[in-house]
């Protein structure tokens, strides 16, 4: 369950002017690290990536879908990192 990740995603999606795509990302070797030692302990899912991430994920557990699906929308809608 990685955060924003400094790949070439956001820039292949037309995303670099969302908030989420002009905003912090995390290293790629960061993420996959954690996702790699979890895949191969048979693990189904970590969060990886920044402490922000980790603490959104946890967030995210007690937070109705209603308000995530806002706060989605509000970081990446076109036009929101200006």
């Amino acid at each position: 369950m990685p955060g924003p990740t400094d790949t070439k995603f956001f820039a292949r999606a037309d995303m670099e002017d969302t908030r989420v795509g002009a905003g912090p990302k995390d290293d790629p070797a960061t993420v996959a690290a954690p996702g790699f030692a979890a895949l191969m302990k048979g693990e189904e899912k970590v969060v990886a990536g920044s402490l922000r991430n980790k603490v959104q994920a946890a967030a995210a557990r007690f937070t109705p879908d209603r308000l995530k699906s806002e706060q989605h929308r509000t970081m990446a809608e076109p036009g929101s990192a200006e």
